[in-house]
């Protein structure tokens, strides 16, 4: 299961083009790449039309899903060549989501931690999943630091969202967004103490201080709607890949924080899909013979769809 059921008249669609290039210093001539690249459907979130189409003939072209439920896409191409453009487009139709106002009437967070502790006694197929996100990933460890960090917005009693919006916020007070200062392959201590990271960053810090707690948190992937200054046009390939974090509730289900703008995900975050951490959902990765050095170039472009004839999210 993966988040409350709820119908709900939607009230926003959006189109994603997300396009994926590489460009390369000698011809490659097997190409082998696993993509996360088709929107994952949810209670808030209906995929309307999707298709990945990729520029070089294929040998073969799978779907499947993966452990955590993401639908994936497979592709093996052995026609050389020195150019890859690999394009995703889909139509998505959003519901609404909970609302700051019901956080505060969420169990007290000690109740869920200490429900997780004997979850071996439990019969619950929910619990037993929320157990996926609870522990240590490959991007995601836990420390004395991120306890302690995490303790100020998780005081005795107070509600589980409650504290997870406080944790939110912080996170987005007190650390600095900056494209430059990190990669994924800098460690979590690192990110922490420089104060500086980028979305990934950001999300993965946060589930590292609910995990240190014994709350289980997922990663999400996906797409967030930018604005264009006032008075100017929207751009093409402007808009951003993202990550989020989804916390666990008894009471809302499966609940999403967006650290990096300092929010309770509302109308404008698309989810791709979720998992531990960034390595369970990146976007395109795989093997390739040949190719030398190689320019990667990725383009996305969310365009706000009018959704006045549509009736119903399932």
């Amino acid at each position: 299961m993966n988040d409350i059921s709820m119908s709900t008249t939607p009230r926003w669609r959006y189109r994603v083009v997300h396009e994926t290039s590489y460009r390369y210093q000698s011809p490659v001539t097997l190409s082998h790449q696993l993509l996360h690249l088709t929107p994952r459907q949810t209670a808030f979130q209906t995929t309307e039309a999707h298709q990945i189409t990729v520029d070089v003939p294929l040998d073969e072209f799978v779907e499947n899903v993966d452990y955590f439920g993401n639908p994936t896409r497979r592709f093996v191409t052995t026609q050389a060549h020195r150019n890859l453009l690999v394009r995703a487009e889909s139509t998505l139709i959003l519901g609404a989501r909970p609302q700051l106002g019901q956080l505060k009437a969420t169990p007290p967070w000690e109740s869920l931690r200490d429900s997780l502790q004997l979850v071996q006694q439990s019969r619950s197929p929910i619990l037993h999943e929320a157990c996926r996100y609870l522990y240590e990933s490959p991007h995601v460890r836990w420390n004395s630091a991120l306890e302690r960090f995490a303790s100020t917005s998780f005081l005795p009693r107070r509600p589980l969202l409650e504290a997870a919006f406080d944790l939110t916020r912080r996170i987005f007070t007190e650390f600095e967004f900056d494209n430059s200062a990190t990669t994924i392959s800098t460690p979590l201590e690192k990110v922490f103490e420089l104060r500086k990271d980028v979305c990934q960053d950001f999300a993965q810090l946060m589930i590292g201080c609910l995990r240190s707690l014994g709350l289980p948190a997922r990663y999400v992937s996906g797409y967030l709607l930018t604005h264009p200054p006032a008075g100017q046009a929207r751009m093409i390939g402007a808009d951003a890949s993202h990550a989020w974090v989804s916390v666990y509730c008894p009471v809302l289900g499966w609940t999403d924080f967006d650290p990096t703008n300092g929010c309770l995900v509302q109308k404008e975050h698309m989810s791709l899909g979720w998992g531990r951490d960034f390595s369970d959902v990146t976007p395109m990765r795989g093997v390739v013979l040949g190719g030398g050095e190689q320019q990667l170039q990725v383009n996305v472009t969310v365009t706000p769809l009018l959704a006045s004839n549509l009736t119903s999210v399932a």
